[in-house]
């Protein structure tokens, strides 16, 4: 399994995320608030430059007001094809 920021599954779950957070009609800086973070906390991770761990996953659907879960298994149904 190779961890890198530039895998193509790590770069289709950020997308997921950013689709996630626009879907929402959520800007990068109030999801960052959201979170008590800084915006460029938010805009590391969606450019690529920062790797999210599985708590901060959960933190980012959560303020966005999706289920974890369902994003999760939305992730897992697109490795499969």
């Amino acid at each position: 399994m190779e961890k890198s920021l530039k895998s193509a599954e790590y770069t289709r779950l950020v997308a997921l995320l950013v689709a996630t957070r626009q879907k929402a009609g959520v800007r990068q800086h109030a999801l960052a608030k959201k979170l008590r973070k800084p915006q460029s906390f938010v805009a590391k991770y969606e450019g690529g430059e920062r790797r999210l761990d599985i708590i901060e996953f959960i933190a980012i659907a959560e303020a966005l007001g999706a289920d974890p879960l369902k994003l999760l298994r939305r992730f897992m149904r697109g490795r499969q094809q």
